[in-house]
Order: structure tokens, then sequence, then C-alpha cells
């Protein structure tokens, strides 16, 4: 019997010293009950102490220890008097979560009649009730561009009108933003991107497709750019580790850099201190890479000019 069963016993016992009329018999109660109470604590230590004895036994062994189960976590159960005590409180794990519906933007609104026909004439109406269907369309927008052309005889000049300033090519910016969505968000290959394209009507050339992936991208690169400076920014720290790899059956090295904020990669050649540098100037091929040329560099006595120190780079 533990401790907590020996103490619940005593009070099914409900023996009280300070009420027994015999002062010696009452003291007598008094002694044997802290005994009892020193006694069981004692025996308490020393189970603990033995069960510890009996883990390191059964690990010197190869065995497992007793498993530590802890407790039910349940809360005890509580009499609230109060009704504003039983209330739970606005905590953010009684808030009401924010449902699908809440987070679907609405294009636009049709509104469902009843026909009036049906209706008898105590009909009233009592205002709308509201279902959300979501639906996305998928369609042709080619637009042909007339570019008016002006003639100026005096100047000898030929004036053509220009297209909006998103247009480049034959392709809008519909087209190549779609095929960027499929090739680097769903992970579509570029026969199957041609494919969808064929579906829906835009004759596009499988090499315009990969051109479209591949080439034109300066926009991403300075995006990737300012998030990497804006991560830098972000703490006084950064963590910096490298792995091997593979870039046209070269071996290259996979540079990460990161924060808690955000996580940079980079593929480079090397891995030695200017390439490090170079990472962390936002220049990893090291394209904008300067070199400080000084009176420390420069030495009349070296039959090169150089003293034999490195060059710092910036």
């Amino acid at each position: 019997m533990n401790l907590s069963g020996i103490v619940q016993t005593l009070e099914t016992i409900n023996i009280r010293p300070d009420e027994i009329q015999d002062e010696q018999l009452s003291e007598t109660f008094r002694i044997l009950l802290q005994l009892i109470e020193e006694l069981s604590g004692h025996v308490e230590k020393l189970k603990a102490e033995n069960q510890k004895l009996r883990d390191e036994i059964s690990l010197m062994k190869g065995e497992q220890p007793k498993p530590n189960i802890k407790p039910s976590g349940k809360k005890p159960n509580v009499d609230i008097s109060s009704e504003e005590e039983r209330k739970p409180k606005n905590t953010p794990k009684n808030k009401k979560p924010k449902t699908k519906k809440d987070k679907i933007k609405i294009d636009r609104v049709e509104v469902c009649e009843v026909d009036k026909g049906i209706l008898p004439d105590d009909a009233e109406f009592k205002g709308y009730q509201s279902v959300v269907v979501q639906e996305i369309v998928i369609k042709t927008d080619n637009v042909e561009y007339k570019k008016e052309i002006y003639y100026s005889q005096s100047q000898k000049k030929t004036y053509i009108g220009k297209t909006p300033s998103e247009i480049e090519g034959e392709f809008g910016p519909g087209v190549k933003s779609t095929v960027l969505t499929l090739k680097h968000v769903a992970n579509v290959s570029e026969p199957k991107i041609h494919e969808f394209m064929d579906n829906f009507d835009i004759h596009i050339a499988p090499s315009t497709i990969s051109r479209i992936i591949t080439k034109n991208n300066k926009l991403f690169h300075q995006e990737k750019s300012d998030i990497f400076k804006a991560g830098l920014l972000s703490t006084g720290y950064q963590q910096m580790d490298d792995t091997s790899s593979r870039v046209h059956g070269q071996n290259h090295y996979a540079q990460i850099v990161c924060n808690p904020y955000y996580t940079a990669y980079f593929t480079t050649p090397r891995k030695d201190r200017l390439t490090i540098l170079d990472i962390l100037r936002g220049d990893p091929s090291g394209e904008s890479r300067s070199y400080c040329f000084n009176e420390g560099n420069y030495s009349p006595t070296h039959p090169d000019g150089m003293n034999g120190s490195p060059l710092s780079a910036s």
C-alpha cells in the first residue's frame, strides 16, 4: 500500500486524538500516527531508490527500464457556484473558426426568383437564402490589335500605333502565366502543357512553351534577390550550409542560407571564401565582384610589383 492508500485508510477509520478524553491514550495515538506517516514516507523513498537501481540493472542487461507513465491530464471536478464562472471564457479555442465561405471571393451575384404563378395570395417576401457555388472559366481571349499607321510626306516618316506594354510577342501574359503555373506549381510536363493549350485552341509550339519557361525570367530572379536581401536584414545572424550537387555532369555545391524567417538556395561551382562573400552580397555568380588594389598590395622590390598579400574583394 502506498502513502496515499494509507492516508485514505486512516481517514476511513476517523481517529481524532484531540477528541479522546484520556490524555495518555490521545498522546499515544498522536505518536503512532506520526510514526506511520514517517515510516510511509521512508518506504516510498526506498521504493523509488529500489526502482532506480532496477532500471540501471535493466539498462546494463540491454533491457528497457520501467516506463514512466504519467497520470491522466483530466482536470478534477470543480464546483463552480456562479453562473459567470460556468460560462466558457473567450479564448482562441472557443472562438468560432472561419468557414470556407468566408474565404471565397464573390465575383458576381445572381437572384433566383420564385415563379410568381405558383405563389398563393398571402405569400410575403422574407429575404434570400444564400448559396455560394464555386466555378472556374477557362476560355480564350484572343485579341486582334489594329495598329494605326500614319505617314508624313513632309518628314518622310511612318507612325504606327503601339500595343499595350504587357504584350510581348504573339502570346499575352495570361498564356505565359498559365504555362509557368502549370510547370512550377502543378509540376506538369511540357508535352502535357502543349496538350492543355491545344484543347483550348491556343496554337502554340512546344519550343515556345520551352522558351517561356526558361527565358526572360529576370523578374523572378529580381524577386528572389529582393526576398534574400530582406531576409538578410531580418535578423543579426545567418546560418549557412552546403551540400554537393551535380550540374550538367559537373560537381557543384548547393548553398543554403537561412534564418527563422526565410531560406534561400544557391548553386555554385565552388565553396571558397570569395564564393560565400558573393552569395551574401546577393551575387552568387560573382559577376559584379570587384577588387581593391592599394599600397598594401604593391611592392617595388617584387618582380611583379606584388608583395604576395591577397587582393581584397568587395
